[in-house]
Order: C-alpha cells, then sequence, then structure tokens
C-alpha cells in the first residue's frame, strides 16, 4: 500500500481474522480503494475507523472474515 506515496508494507499472509494495523494516512480515499483491492484478492471483509493514535491521523484496518 501506498496512499501517500509512502510504501507501507503489511504482511496480509499472515495477518488472522481479528487482527488490527494502524496505518497512518491523509490521502484515507487511496487507502480505501488498495484495501478493496486486498480484500477482493483474499476474499475477507475488513473494518475500517479513522482515528488519532500516538499523535498521527490515520485508519486503523481490522480483518473480520
Amino acid at each position: 500500500m501506498s496512499p501517500d506515496g509512502v510504501r507501507i508494507i503489511v504482511d496480509w499472509d499472515n495477518f488472522p481474522v481479528g487482527a488490527s494495523v494502524f496505518v497512518p494516512v491523509i490521502d484515507s480515499d487511496t487507502l480505501h480503494e488498495q484495501l478493496e483491492s486486498v480484500a477482493s484478492i483474499y476474499k475477507w471483509t475488513m473494518e475500517t475507523r479513522y482515528r488519532i493514535e500516538n499523535f498521527k491521523l490515520g485508519v486503523r484496518i481490522w480483518r473480520i472474515l
């Protein structure tokens, strides 16, 4: 993923149900497009929430199914 032009590496092959990851991001629309691609490839359901964590704006992503 690279929503803001900075590559973010997530080990999707080892991302179990219930796991979450925080992605600091400004361009959330691009991130959502990239997440839809990942969810489509793996046939997963993901939930996202916009958050501020450790003084950084971003999106927390959970794998639901």
